[in-house]
């Protein structure tokens, strides 16, 4: 177990398996320890895109544009150069699979217009959902202290995802994206080294440590595994597998609560990980946590040792535009999500039998 202190408590690291057919909740330690949620944030910039789409706003075919600020924001990046266009399908898979800072600030000018107005359908989105220890800064997940999350509202916003936008799910489970010359991989090993991965997004800031959600399909159970905090990208990989093979060996049971059940810790502050993955105390810090849990290490056993062909997908940019039609209008008659929802377990048919996922309930009336 890692164990860090804040203050004069020790606490352990957030993990988190959920069951996605019931989202029973499997294993949880810290699930609503507030903590910075790196490039996790992708997933609700993604989230909101998808609305977006849903409701007419904007299409897969929409051009997005590297504006002077989109390209002036840290790494990662795609790289692509001020004013170059690629349509709304290349600039998600860029986002979600190259995790390209610079490719979340242009959607989320081309959605919402600003990148401040598209914080706002963020933050929006997430008190719909129930999200209660969640607050968004900005559109790609680069250290802002006031954005922050925890284990269990990533689990609501993944649970969304696939309750909501399940079209886009092999956005999700793409582990290379072509550009030009550039093959541009994403980070989730799981994609390539876990068999019956199917998604989601990997993170990493000093603040945060190296975070991850994963879901997982295997011996007819789909699974959901939040790991925050690791101090490599081995041991997150590692330690989401051996929570889902732990559970499919009976090594562990279920605690009978749902996810949404889950209480998160108002008022206190994200843990910063800072000073033992990228300070001065890193390179004991990664010593003692490969001694305690050596899964994957050279001569030590490991859960990621499947060969998984990669999934690819070719981005085309569209060129230098410099006139870029605004998102139109949402439509009268557009449906809204509702402004207060609470999770409930419904029967959502979905290809191959009906799987149960948290969907709206609306308090009052819908609009």
């Amino acid at each position: 177990m890692l164990v860090f202190f804040f203050g004069t408590e020790a606490r352990a690291n957030p993990l988190l398996l959920v069951d996605m057919k019931t989202t029973e909740v499997l294993m949880e330690q810290d699930a609503g320890q507030p903590w910075y949620p790196a490039s996790l944030v992708k997933m609700a910039t993604a989230f909101v895109t998808f609305r977006a789409i849903d409701n007419d706003r904007v299409s897969l075919d929409t051009p997005v544009t590297i504006s002077a600020r989109a390209a002036a924001v840290p790494p990662g990046k795609s790289g692509l150069r001020v004013e170059t266009s690629i349509t709304m399908q290349d600039a998600l898979n860029l986002l979600i699979v190259k995790s390209a800072n610079d490719v979340a600030i242009a959607i989320a000018e081309t959605v919402s217009g600003t990148v401040e107005n598209f914080v706002a359908e963020m933050n929006e989105t997430a008190r719909v959902l129930g999200m209660s220890a969640t607050n968004f800064a900005n559109p790609h997940g680069l250290f802002d202290k006031a954005q922050v999350t925890s284990a269990r509202d990533m689990a609501v916003l993944t649970l969304a995802i696939w309750q909501y936008f399940p079209q886009y799910g092999d956005l999700f489970a793409t582990s290379l994206v072509r550009l030009g010359e550039k093959n541009l991989r994403s980070n989730n090993n799981l994609l390539t080294e876990f068999a019956g991965t199917t998604g989601m997004k990997t993170g990493f800031i000093c603040s945060a440590g190296l975070n991850l959600v994963a879901t997982v399909e295997r011996g007819g159970r789909q699974f959901l595994a939040v790991v925050l905090g690791a101090s490599s990208a081995r041991e997150r990989g590692e330690l989401a597998a051996k929570l889902v093979v732990e559970h499919l060996n009976g090594t562990r049971r279920g605690t009978g609560k749902s996810v949404a059940s889950i209480r998160n810790e108002p008022g206190m502050l994200p843990v910063d990980m800072r000073p033992r993955v990228c300070g001065p105390q890193a390179q004991a810090y990664l010593a003692e946590r490969n001694a305690e849990f050596p899964m994957g290490l050279d001569g030590q056993p490991s859960f990621l040792t499947a060969e998984i062909e990669e999934r690819s997908y070719q981005v085309v940019p569209l060129g230098r535009i410099r006139v870029v039609p605004w998102p139109r209008p949402r439509p009268a008659s557009a449906p809204r999500m509702p402004h207060q929802v609470a999770l409930e377990i419904v029967p959502t048919s979905v290809p191959g039998g009906v799987v149960p996922l948290p969907r709206p309930r609306p308090h009052g009336q819908v609009h």
